[in-house]
């Protein structure tokens, strides 16, 4: 299960950069979201995939028999920030679209060859 979950966490941090290179916001915007998934999904790979193992210590289970619930309070924890981060973004965009009229980087950036 660990070799799935890997090749998935690779495929979106190779989308998220992908869309993160290029020159539209919206694109910029969903390739950093691509990419706190792709960190979610790294961090619950790397603390290890439990199983059918309870998240908390419960009678009649063995200490080493629980999954480590460390990982899923951070992964919420991530969850709730990238929304809030992602929100920000969108909105920033729309906002950055209305005044300017475009979302392509380069001609918000303002150079001497666009104008």
């Amino acid at each position: 299960m660990e070799i799935i979950m890997s090749v998935a966490i690779g495929f979106l941090f190779m989308a998220a950069v992908y869309l993160m290179l290029s020159k539209s916001l919206i694109r910029i915007i969903i390739g950093t979201g691509l990419l706190s998934h792709g960190a979610h999904l790294l961090l619950l790979t790397m603390g290890g995939l439990g199983g059918n193992s309870p998240p908390v210590v419960a009678d009649g289970v063995k200490i080493s028999d629980y999954a480590d619930p460390l990982p899923q309070a951070l992964i919420l924890t991530a969850i709730v920030i990238s929304f809030a981060v992602t929100s920000f973004f969108l909105v920033l965009a729309y906002r950055s679209y209305q005044e300017l009229g475009t979302d392509n980087m380069d001609l918000l950036r303002g150079t001497e060859d666009y104008e």
